[in-house]
């Protein structure tokens, strides 16, 4: 089971870092979404039990995180049909799940799911793109920098916590998508600079892993709070959650076509040209629901 765990918290380490995925609908995706919420909202109450189920996330997280800033984005550059087809059936095979929690449908939770959704498309375009090259805070400074990446860390990794709700497009918002990318990506690269005895090159890169300090207590104390929002809701209105989720899921369809699978798509071509692209596209999407239907009965 730990070792399940950080597989799943791997895949929500991903969703962390590419713009338009959501690590809180991974989470839903992967079976953890309500467990991660009693567990942060009951830590209280049962600690160690809370620790034992949460390390490896943490640990599986954090290594996706960390793939994300190296790996995983270069996939999506070089390879975009492939990789955000296969993002498209990881989200594709949750709905027989969110489909189960709802149980069945009344006019209430589709006009929750139409405005979910499409306050989910809303907020996409109004953060735009923001490139990861451009940083507004390379290294701490003064108080206003501390305050600053304080509550970037509460503002999006808060929001991230709602269902749907991409923690770098909230980074973008703030126009702090850069700066964080950075920070983690020089995290790799201090690791790398210690092992092998590059201490001044470790001692500049430490600068911008810094910046993660004063980010994570923001991160913290608003997961916390937001966390026991959720719970409460999900313990109360299950059904009406659920509803915006489905909302916001069909609208993760739409903006990692958008993102990645449009743009990707030959211009120009007769249907021999096309069969290529639409067989990757359809191998990728089921082998993606395989795997989420895989790790939600794990």
């Amino acid at each position: 089971m730990p070792l399940i765990n950080a597989l799943k918290g791997a895949l929500i380490g991903v969703a962390l870092v590419i713009p338009g995925l959501s690590g809180s609908i991974f989470a839903v995706i992967v079976g953890l979404y309500e467990p991660l919420l009693k567990a942060i909202a009951q830590f209280k109450q049962d600690w160690r039990q809370a620790i034992g189920f949460l390390w490896p996330i943490g640990i599986g997280a954090g290594i996706g995180v960390l793939l994300s800033t190296k790996i995983i984005l270069w996939l999506c550059t070089a390879y975009p049909l492939a990789a955000y087809s296969f993002f498209i059936g990881l989200v594709l095979g949750s709905l027989p799940f969110i489909w189960r929690k709802l149980k069945k449908l009344n006019w209430q939770q589709v006009l929750i799911a139409i405005a979910c959704g499409g306050l989910m498309l809303l907020i996409t375009k109004i953060g735009g793109h923001q490139n990861e090259s451009d940083i507004a805070i390379k290294q701490l400074t003064s108080l206003q920098d501390f305050g600053m990446l304080t509550f970037t860390g509460f503002f999006s990794v808060s929001l991230m916590v709602i269902p749907g709700v991409s923690g770098s497009i909230m980074l973008m918002i703030i126009k702090q998508y850069g700066t964080v990318y950075h920070a983690v990506s020089q995290l790799l690269d201090l690791l790398v600079y210690l092992v092998t005895g590059r201490f001044e090159q470790a001692g500049e890169a430490f600068k911008s892993v810094a910046l993660l300090l004063p980010f994570m207590l923001g991160a913290v104390i608003g997961t916390v709070i937001v966390a026991k929002i959720m719970h409460y809701l999900l313990a109360h209105y299950a059904q009406y959650v659920y509803a915006g989720v489905l909302g916001v899921i069909l609208a993760a369809i739409w903006i990692l076509a958008e993102t990645g699978v449009v743009p990707a798509w030959p211009a120009v071509g007769g249907l021999t040209t096309l069969l290529g692209p639409i067989a990757l596209i359809a191998v990728m999407l089921v082998l993606g629901a395989i795997a989420t239907i895989y790790f939600d009965r794990a």
